[in-house]
């Protein structure tokens, strides 16, 4: 079954509102659109080809990427924000038959417009033969590609199954609970698993999503909880606390038709989930975690098991099974540390052109999420630390080794170490320690180093925290000394 035609299976010919807000589109209209765009697709390129897309949330965004996935080939949607260099390489890796791409970007990256598709190219796309559903379609197709920081710097290539997209949106759907009455405010960039999770979800159930891009406007998102009447939000730790830290009105407004809440892409301390529980005790907060490698979604903590298993990312999904071992792959005590493993319908395919990374990460089965953590005698897991090396910035998964070698092209610099520290608004933030020529410490600033960096980083790659040195720590081994 094609992953389009299990999301609109039981709302394609709804009239209700999918899209809400600036932008509103209806069920029936969106799904016409779709199969329209996909026969176009088909019939001009085939199937099985790759298509990059780039936009921000919008219905442009939501149109592209569903035929696509309609009309048998495979999307790889990317940040709007990606540097030139990081898209030339994945443009290279991919080769890319199609992109759909806002003109803004386009002229960026210095693209070929012959290989664009830009939103007045879909806007009144002529109907076609419309491609119906196709009982013989092979649910191991690949519907996307998902690009991640990597350990090396360079992005790893999620590849993604129709059968994984079907199976992560029918295990969240049901553990949420979720209904055509829920209405989802939309902060979370789609080309982010977690974001696309979401559009998926209320596909499934013929629900309503409302799209906000600019969160930096506190004001903006408080306003659209309240005047579109959400029923759900999604946020990564810095959501949340900026939320809380940062408006002085988000806790004093009352939301009535708020219902529950997401978090995930990385560790949220109790303080900010406390804070909010006591703000909004009718409100469930639900705690989840998860990897682009699962398609989004590993586990979750029932709202209702917050306080008697604080710190717990809880136990697996629907159709998921969750398993921490040692090295020798055995199971661990409660108490003991090993590495968190997955298996179910949802862990990828595999990462595109990297046969070497792919069998690291899945072995028998398994996906090795390279978090490490125990399990408690009730079978909650706690992780305790990332054995991986990718840091998370707002929820983005971000690759030291990438800052620090922009960094080093600075002449003056010796070396340079990036790692994530703990920040009560951010959640986790970039610290780089750089160390300085003697002859030239005077003339390297702070000031200088983010200068660099913003002509060849995305904003949230960009540290935060500067430390700057003559002399460089090591251990006797000749290791540098993180902390």
């Amino acid at each position: 079954m094609n992953a389009f035609d299990y999301f609109f299976e039981q709302s394609a010919g709804m009239d209700n509102l999918l899209l809400v807000g600036k932008e509103e589109i209806t069920y029936k209209q969106l799904y016409n659109s779709c199969l329209n765009l996909a026969s176009r697709l088909e019939d001009e390129i085939g199937q099985n080809k790759n298509i990059i897309l780039i936009s921000v949330n919008n219905l442009f965004f939501i149109t592209a990427y569903l035929a696509i996935i309609k009309s048998g080939n495979v999307c790889i949607p990317l940040d709007p924000a990606i540097e030139k260099e990081n898209f030339n390489f994945i443009h290279d890796l991919t080769d890319p038959v199609l992109m759909f791409i806002t003109k803004d970007v386009e002229k960026r990256l210095s693209l070929q417009s012959d290989k664009c598709i830009f939103p007045e190219g879909i806007a009144d796309n002529a109907p076609h033969a419309k491609k119906l559903i196709d009982k013989n379609f092979s649910k191991e197709t690949t519907a996307e590609i998902i690009f991640t920081s990597g350990s090396t710097g360079k992005p790893k290539g999620v590849v993604i199954s129709h059968k994984n997209l079907i199976s992560n949106t029918g295990s969240i759907v049901k553990y949420l609970e979720l209904s055509k009455n829920d209405r989802m405010l939309v902060v979370l960039p789609f080309y982010y698993c977690y974001g696309l999770s979401l559009l998926h979800t209320h596909l499934r159930v013929g629900a309503s999503i409302v799209l906000n891009n600019s969160f930096i406007f506190l004001g903006s998102v408080i306003k659209d909880l309240k005047e579109y009447k959400c029923t759900g939000f999604a946020g990564v730790p810095s959501h949340f606390q900026i939320l809380l830290r940062k408006s002085d009105s988000f806790k004093k407004t009352d939301f009535p038709d708020l219902r529950y809440v997401t978090q995930a892409g990385g560790k949220l301390p109790f303080i900010f989930i406390d804070e909010f529980r006591e703000s909004f005790p009718s409100v469930k907060f639900i705690v989840m975690y998860g990897q682009t490698e699962a398609t989004a979604r590993l586990s979750y903590l029932p709202h209702d098991m917050y306080e008697k298993k604080k710190g717990s990312i809880g136990k697996g999904i629907p159709g998921v099974e969750l398993r921490v071992v040692n090295e020798s792959g055995e199971d661990i005590k409660p108490g003991e540390t090993g590495e968190v493993i997955a298996k179910g319908d949802n862990i990828m395919k595999g990462y595109f052109a990297d046969e070497e990374g792919t069998k690291n990460t899945l072995r028998n089965g398994w996906l090795f999420t390279g978090d490490l953590g125990t399990i408690d005698d009730d079978g909650y897991i706690f992780l305790s630390a990332r054995k991986k090396e990718i840091i998370k910035v707002r929820g983005k998964r971000v690759s030291p080794k990438e800052i620090e070698a922009v960094i080093l092209e600075i002449t003056e610099v010796i070396d340079c170490l990036v790692e994530g520290i703990e920040d009560d608004v951010e959640g986790e933030m970039l610290k780089a320690t750089v160390v300085i020529r003697k002859d030239a410490f005077n003339t390297v600033s702070k000031e200088s180093i983010i200068t660099h960096c913003s002509k060849h980083l995305a904003l949230h790659k960009i540290p935060h925290v500067y430390d700057l040195k003559q002399e460089l720590t090591i251990s006797a081994t000749g290791k540098k000394i993180k902390k």
